[in-house]
């Protein structure tokens, strides 16, 4: 047998064989009604199948009306407490929300003034503790154009630097956690300044965090090479990280870290699983989405105020002729909120505002625009009524692009913020010792016989 086959043969090889394996993997989809198979975990009505409980978040959506469920405004709770009032709360007070949350998701409560300096102090700690050596060895060699397989490979070679990796104490993993939650944004931007030198020809430079620094002021300080930032651009930053950092048990990324925590793995298998997860396109890639969908739109619209011309837009959108023939309209809609998604309600808050300081008032009105056309548009197309609203990744993308970020960490900030909430939920599935998550499948293929070689067609 040889093993020199050229490379037109494996290609057509592997172009036929793709055929084969996509006829032989193709199931009846009469059948997944026929067995009432939840695809998804989701039913037919569209809600989640219950799969466990969590004290870490609550989302509501719908409210009790007359005996009956009807929809409502979303509202989102971190450990029992209105997301709402949690950022009304730390800016009413003049600082940094992110730090206060963390402690929140993982501890159960808000802490005092003496508790979030120690959390701090603890978070700077572990910054610091970071061996020049990694980021030397790790992130600066086989550095990749996508920096979520370079923040996932980042994690798991953590575990080469841990005397305690595979213990899963309560303690240890905390302090495994703690670790990651400070070391997030060093792994991102770090792997952002890299790819830039070796992929894009560009300037090499890396900051050193500061411990007096926030998380928020910290991205934006090691980001830029001047690293200069205004009072808005961090508060906005650090509102964002607050946002993302949690969403329930449901989601797919943290589905994916209870799961995986069940078998009794190691933090950072754990947590690589969720970042893989949160990679995809259909969760944490969604934000990118959305910002390349509008750069899209505005090369394509004569007149961004002309309603008509950006109705047509969004009509192209949802019929597969327009940006990336998905028939999607990125940032419109939520698997579980359809009037609002509190996220993006508080979000657009602050929105305004710094458009106004970029002097980027044409993009905030367009946006607006695709907003308020986009749910009509949507019904009239799709006949869908629920409700639809503009979810956070709606508004995460313009921010980025407002505060100068690129593109390659839109998804990487996202995980920044969730590391918290994929903490929490990791110990409280490691704390409350539940069993290993195995959902059934039901096998449907037909029995056939074994066929002796001489007989294959």
């Amino acid at each position: 047998m040889s093993n020199n086959l050229d490379a037109g043969y494996r290609s057509d090889w592997l172009h036929r064989m793709a055929t084969v394996c996509e006829e032989s993997s193709t199931i009846d989809s009469t059948l997944f009604g026929k067995y009432e198979v939840k695809r998804g975990l989701r039913d037919l009505n569209g809600q989640g199948v219950l799969t466990g409980l969590t004290e870490v978040s609550e989302i509501r959506s719908k409210k009790m009306v007359n005996d009956e469920m009807v929809p409502c405004d979303g509202k989102l709770y971190y450990q029992g407490i209105d997301i709402e009032e949690i950022v009304d709360g730390f800016l009413a007070e003049k600082r940094f929300g992110y730090e206060e949350v963390v402690y929140l998701l993982l501890f159960g409560k808000l802490p005092n003034q003496q508790e979030l300096d120690d959390l701090k102090d603890i978070l700077a700690h572990y910054r610091d503790d970071l061996p020049t050596s990694f980021v030397r060895d790790i992130i600066m060699k086989a550095p990749s154009s996508d920096l979520m397989n370079t923040l996932g490979r980042s994690v798991l070679t953590l575990y080469s630097y841990d005397d305690r990796a595979d213990d899963i104490s309560t303690e240890n993993v905390l302090r495994q956690c703690l670790q990651l939650v400070a070391l997030f944004p060093m792994f991102s931007v770090y792997g952002y300044q890299t790819a830039c030198y070796f992929h894009g020809g560009q300037s090499f430079f890396l900051h050193p965090p500061k411990s007096e620094y926030s998380t928020a002021e910290n991205i934006l300080h090691m980001l830029r090479p001047d690293s200069k930032f205004t009072p808005l651009e961090t508060k906005i930053l650090d509102i964002a990280l607050v946002l993302h950092a949690e969403h329930g048990g449901g989601n797919n990324s943290t589905f994916t870290d209870h799961v995986v925590t069940s078998s009794g793995t190691d933090t950072y298998a754990a947590i690589s699983a969720a970042l893989g997860s949160l990679k995809g396109p259909r969760h944490g890639g969604a934000n990118k989405k959305v910002s390349m969908m509008f750069e899209d739109m505005k090369k394509h619209l004569k007149d961004w105020e002309d309603e008509d011309e950006v109705r047509m837009y969004l009509t192209a959108l949802l019929n597969r002729n327009a940006f990336d023939k998905s028939g999607l309209i990125y940032g419109m809609g939520h698997a579980v909120y359809s009037i609002s998604d509190p996220r993006a309600r508080t979000f657009r808050k602050f929105v305004k505002k710094l458009a106004e300081e970029k002097g980027m008032q044409k993009e905030f009105a367009l946006y607006n625009t695709v907003e308020r056309l986009a749910p009509e548009v949507i019904a009239n197309e799709r006949h869908i009524y629920k409700g639809v609203s503009a979810n956070i990744d709606f508004y995460s993308g313009l921010v980025y692009s407002m505060l100068g970020l690129p593109l390659e960490l839109y998804t990487p900030l996202f995980a920044i913020g969730r590391i918290a909430g994929w903490s929490a939920h990791r110990l409280e599935e490691l704390v409350n010792a539940g069993k290993i998550i195995r959902p059934a499948y039901k096998a449907v293929a037909k029995h056939s016989p074994y066929i002796p070689m001489s007989e294959r067609e």
